[in-house]
């Protein structure tokens, strides 16, 4: 296993040229890398580590992030199950370290491919559906790795509106984003300052949704909706 991931075949990028694709278009010689999607536990730590909030701690007991409570009552569960979300740091561990119940899999993880723990797996699926769009851009969590992207990048990433993108955008995706994904990026997030100026957006509600116990100005707000089109991108969260 050593070997193989240190390889250079192995850590070759996804991107093929005129020529590869003419001489291997199946990528039987392996002359380009695999494209796909991280796995579920990752897909959480990719929001979390580019938001900031990352907990980085390593071993310790399992952790209860936000999940719906009708999931531990019936009919949902067997019985009643205990499930005391987390509040503080333990809330962004690793996905690593989530606790699964064997006969209530986390919806977060079930949605990206994760197994379930009643049944052995020898290989996971790797599916792509409009419900891991949409946990990604609603669910609680990925609605605070949104907010700690926003300040984050308000804090350190210069200036101006430009230099900010591309210090969100490289945090995310490990690149810097090209002219046109800039002023797409610009775009939108003037149309976010436009409809919080217009009232369309309340900016201490979008804020409470999030965990945000200081003053929900509009700035924050505004780059916390630009946060979460960045954190949804398919760039964000697949293998290149």
């Amino acid at each position: 296993h050593r070997l193989i991931v240190t390889s250079a075949t192995y850590r070759q990028s996804s991107f093929a040229t005129p020529e590869t694709l003419e001489k291997d278009p199946y990528n039987r010689l392996m002359a380009r890398g695999a494209r796909f999607r991280v796995e579920a536990e990752i897909v959480r730590d990719v929001a979390l580590a580019a938001s900031g909030l990352l907990n980085p701690e390593i071993g310790g007991r399992s952790v209860y992030p936000p999940a719906p409570d009708f999931l531990f009552q019936p009919p949902a569960s067997y019985g009643p199950k205990k499930w005391e979300t987390e509040i503080g740091p333990n809330r962004y561990r690793r996905g690593l370290y989530t606790f699964r119940f064997r006969s209530v899999p986390y919806p977060v993880m079930q949605v990206f491919d994760a197994p379930q723990g009643d049944a052995p797996c020898t290989r996971r699926g790797q599916s792509n559906t409009p419900l891991q769009a949409l946990t990604m851009l609603n669910e609680p969590l990925f609605m605070e790795c949104a907010r700690g992207l926003a300040q984050t990048t308000l804090a350190n990433g210069g200036e101006t509106d430009r230099d900010r993108i591309v210090y969100a955008f490289r945090r995310s995706i490990s690149r810097t984003p090209s002219d046109d994904e800039v002023a797409e990026l610009l775009a939108f997030h003037e149309k976010q300052q436009g409809r919080i100026a217009a009232g369309e957006i309340n900016p201490a509600e979008l804020l409470e949704a999030t965990r945000f116990k200081g003053e929900p100005t509009p700035e924050l707000a505004a780059w916390t909706l630009t946060s979460r089109v960045i954190l949804n991108l398919d760039e964000t969260i697949v293998r290149q």
